[in-house]
Order: C-alpha cells, then structure tokens, then sequence
C-alpha cells in the first residue's frame, strides 16, 4: 500500500492541478465542435412565389414560378413548380359574356392556393398578361375588351395572392420576354455565351426576337430592346406580327380563297377527302380579314380539301408583302430584320406542330422535310382520322395547314436557309420550364420585388474566426500547462561534463 502511495505522489498525472487543467482542456474542446457545427449547419432556404397567367388567343394558361429569396448578380434564380391550363377558350372569346370569362379561371386558382404555402399567399404577386387575342378585340372594340378585363380582375381579386394588375402585352414585350426565357433557362445569359434567338408562334401572332452584330437600333429603335441581365447588357431586335399566329393566318389564307364568294372552296392545305359546311360570317369575324369578306357571298360555303403542298404554299405565300422594303433588308410586309445570326429555339406552336408531324429533327435536311410534309398532307383524310383517332377532327384537319406555314414562315418570311435551317431547334420544355413568354416576364419582375435579407449564421465570419483562434490558444497553453509537473523531473536528470 506505501508503495502504491508512493507511485501515486510521483505521478504528476495525479495531481490535482492537472486533473483540473485536464477538465478544462474538455470543455475547451466540446466548446470548439459545438461553435464550429452551429457556424457551419446547412440554413433552411427561403422561398418567394410568383404567379402569371397566360391569356392566350386561344387558351389561358397558369404558371407558378419560385425562386430564393436571395438574389443572384442582380437576376433572381426563377424555376417554374407548376402549370395549369385553362379549361375553354382564350379570355377574348369571352366578348359576349365576359363574366364567364373570369369564371373559367378559378379551378386553375384553386390550383395555385394549394401549390404557394399559404403563409407565403398575401406575398406572393398574381399577375394576368394577355397577348394578340386580346390586342385583336382591343382593336375592334375597347369597351368589350375593357368588360373582360373588368370580370377577369374581379374573379382574380376574391383570391388571397397580391394582384399587381392585367394587361395587355406589346408585341415587343411578348417577342423580348420569350427571348430572356429561352436564354435564362439555357444558362447562355449566366454563362455569357452565345444567345440563342427566339422565335414564338401563337394563334394570332408571330414574334421573332435575337441579338444581332449588325444590329444597334438605330435604323429601326421601334424593334430595339435593351435588357441588362447578370450584369451584361444586350441590345435584341424584335418584332411580333399581329394576325400572322397560325390561326389568323388560315383565315387569311382562306380569306384570299374565297374573295369572290364561292359556294364551294377548294383548299389545298386540307387533305383530299375534306369535306365540310363553313359559315362566311365565321370566317371573316377577325379584324385580320372582316374588310375583306364578299358582298354577295352566301351564308356558307362547302369547303373541300384536295392536298396539295405546293398549291397550298402558293396559297400561303399570298398573305405576306415581300416587295416592299425601305431598309437595308427586311423580312416581310416592309418590316426590318437584321442578317440571322445564331442558334435559335422555335417554341409554342412551331413546337406542338413539328412535334405532331413528327418533323422536330432540324438535323434532317430542309428538302426531306418539305418531302415529308408533301407526302404527309397527300394522305387521305379518311386515313388520317383512323391514324389519330384521339385528337380533335378540327385541329387534325389543320396539320397539313400549320405545318406548310411553318415552314413557308421560317424560309420566305424569316430568311432561314437550306444551311441556316439546321440552327433551329423546336423546344417545349427546357429544364422543367415551359418555353414561353411568362418566364421571362416573371424573371424581369423579381427584379422590382424587394428580395428579403437572408437568415445570418448565428455569428459573423470575423467573430468566428476569433473564437476558434482563442480556444485554439487556450488549448495550446493547456497542453504547455500539463507538461509543467514533469519539468522538475526532467531538470533532475544526471548532466554529463
């Protein structure tokens, strides 16, 4: 036991000093990892909402966008969560009774409460953007345009989000904004790469919208937006033709078919065993061709499809103006456009009728397509309708149309190439986000919303730094500290002279 005792005493290790230094140095440590786990936990992200509606010519469509809080270089990170599309017509066919027109929207609305946390709805902005078809009703006549507006807010304004408004788009703003979607989602403007142009085709109109070396604005500023995005700014030509989407311009194409006002019209766009009974008053109820209708022409007239490509290009070609040009060149009807340059994405329709006709490969030389599309629009409709017995005979019936103008709109209208042609690519979707418009328009509107002050790690960098550089330290002159009770021991050692 004196032994055990005596062992004990000489041990430094049992010394009080250094049981408590020992404790110390413990607590130092827990000390240390806790600061360092609180500093660097993962933060919970923040989350602002936006909501658009599309109020197409001939549908509407809904979008909810997300995006942090926080913003990036000036440009908030949008990504869209959700769609929803509209049961029924655009809101402009809602001209005679415009209280439905505002009904019709709130199965989509019930929608966006269920997909936007409700803590984040009264934030969270609602905005409608309506684009040609309503611009055409506008034209024809204001106060009805004025009356779907009136119901469509109403209903929009019963739900809980912060409404900022409808209106109508420019033909500029629809043309720029799908250029920004398409740009953004790609991650060019992020990147700095080479822009891809846009070119949007709707029902009642058709934009084409891409940066240009050859281009400043100067020739024609009424085609020119300037954007400043991730700190770089672009300088876009523009321009959106009104009554060219691809419905308007069936109705002019049969317009110009039907001048004298036969009682039968033989179109070439609509397969060889067509047969249907048209109204003229239906036909020409558009401000893009209600100057042109007969005066003597019957009520209806028997419309019969014979299936002609070429025919039916010659047809379509009739609609546009390639004469007249003041400016060093143009596109059609005496519009400016700059030489094409560049990749470009074709979206919406150009899209949903490539995609139909199986025609989306721009890799497939220029004259195989045409090929295709002859073929294609030579088949029986009888055989066409056993084929794709689910779609809807009046969208089927206009395939051969939609398709022929496509591509009479991208090669006469546009000036793209048997080269050039291949720079195209039809896009829907591009990461999970509609190609479109609405996206581009809701990127351009974070950019006026307040972003909120991020959650801030419990200290600053610099008061974390200090505290890990103290204990570190501490720990340090702990370990020194010891040490001491072996240094007599050490200084007691025989020295050799």
């Amino acid at each position: 036991m004196s032994a055990q005792r005596e062992m004990k005493e000489k041990n430094p290790w049992h010394t009080p000093v250094t049981i408590i230094i020992t404790v110390i140095g413990v607590i130092a440590i827990v000390a240390l990892v806790t600061v360092a786990v609180l500093q660097n936990r993962p933060l919970p992200q923040k989350y602002k909402y936006g909501i658009v509606l599309d109020a197409g010519s001939s549908h509407t469509a809904l979008y909810i966008y997300e995006w942090p809080a926080e913003k990036d270089n000036n440009t908030g990170r949008v990504e869209q969560i959700h769609f929803c599309k509209v049961k029924g017509p655009g809101i402009s066919s809602y001209a005679s009774a415009p209280v439905k027109a505002g009904e019709s929207l709130r199965l989509c609305m019930e929608e966006a409460k269920q997909w936007v946390p409700g803590k984040r709805h009264h934030q969270t902005p609602l905005y409608l953007g309506a684009t040609a078809g309503m611009r055409l009703l506008n034209m024809e006549s204001s106060s009805a345009s004025a009356k779907v507006f009136q119901a469509v807010e109403g209903a929009l304004q019963k739900f809980p989000f912060s409404y900022q408004g409808a209106r109508i788009l420019s033909g500029q703003d629809e043309g720029a904004f799908g250029w920004v979607t398409v740009n953004y989602l790609d991650e060019r403007l992020k990147q700095g790469l080479e822009t891809r142009g846009a070119l949007d085709l709707g029902g009642a109109s058709t934009q084409i919208s891409f940066v240009s070396d050859n281009y400043d604005g100067s020739e024609s500023p009424s085609n020119s937006v300037t954007f400043r995005l991730y700190g770089n700014d672009y300088n876009l030509y523009t321009h959106s033709f009104l009554c060219y989407g691809k419905d308007q311009a069936l109705r002019m194409t049969q317009a110009h078919q039907s001048q004298a006002g036969p009682a039968t019209v033989l179109d070439p766009c609509f397969h060889p065993g067509y047969t249907a009974t048209k109204n003229y008053s239906v036909l020409y109820d558009s401000p893009c061709v209600s100057d042109r209708k007969p005066k003597d022409a019957p009520d209806t007239f028997t419309h019969i499809g014979i299936g002609d490509f070429l025919q039916c290009q010659a047809a379509i070609k009739s609609v546009f103006n390639f004469t007249s040009c003041k400016y060093s060149r143009c596109s059609f009807n005496g519009v400016l456009q700059p030489l094409l340059q560049g990749p470009y994405g074709a979206f919406s329709a150009y899209y949903f009728v490539m995609n139909f006709l199986n025609l989306t490969d721009t890799s497939v030389p220029l004259e195989d397509v045409t090929e295709k599309l002859k073929r294609y629009c030579a088949i029986n409709w009888d055989q066409i309708m056993q084929q794709h017995p689910g779609v809807k005979l009046k969208y089927l019936a206009e395939y051969c149309f939609s398709g022929t103008y496509i591509l009479t709109l991208l090669t006469e209208g546009y000036n793209f190439t048997s080269e050039s042609y291949s720079d195209i690519k039809f896009i829907k979707k591009i990461k999970g986000s509609d190609a479109g418009w609405t996206l581009g328009y809701m990127l351009n509107l974070t950019n006026m919303i307040p972003a909120e002050a991020p959650d801030t790690p419990p200290l600053p960098h610099a008061g974390y730094v200090s505290i890990v550089s103290v204990i570190a330290v501490l720990l340090f002159i702990l370990f020194i500290a010891s040490l001491h009770p072996l240094w007599p021991r050490c200084s007691k050692q025989p020295q050799i002279v």
